[in-house]
């Protein structure tokens, strides 16, 4: 499996290992975090949830689209659900490649196109006591 969905806290290191080839020249990593803020409000924790067998399929497609697009030697990706906390890692990607130009592509398109086709969810709590449900693809591309 290149893309999976993880109630588990991610090990980036273990991750990153397992991209480690003598054919890669470039290993480029992406880790998304959960921040203290959304659009002027005061967050104070995310929850995930995902459809996974759906989340787990789209995943795994749109990481072969960027080994076959980018020239890569492998990439994989890793996503959280349930409760997590400031700071905590909620996305990792990685992507090994011969060369950087193809590793940072790829990266972000993975984590492009998982913001916009995976099915999971997140509910902001918020520091006045609301909480509210986006989907990734409701947060403008690049934020």
């Amino acid at each position: 499996m290149r893309f999976c969905i993880s109630a588990e806290a991610i090990d980036v290191v273990a991750q990153a290992r397992t991209l480690a080839s003598a054919q890669a020249g470039a290993s480029v990593s992406f880790e998304g975090r959960v921040r203290d803020h959304n659009e002027g409000r005061a967050v104070v924790r995310l929850d995930y949830q995902a459809y996974a067998p759906l989340a787990q399929a789209e995943g795994e497609r749109i990481v072969a689209e960027a080994c076959a697009r980018f020239a890569t030697v492998d990439a994989a990706c890793v996503h959280r659900v349930g409760a997590l906390a400031i700071g905590d890692l909620a996305v990792w990607v990685g992507v090994s490649a011969a060369h950087r130009g193809a590793a940072f592509d790829a990266c972000r398109y993975v984590i492009d196109e998982v913001k916009k086709r995976v099915p999971i969810w997140k509910n902001e709590h918020y520091a006045d006591g609301e909480s509210g449900w986006l989907h990734p693809d409701d947060t403008p591309v690049g934020q």
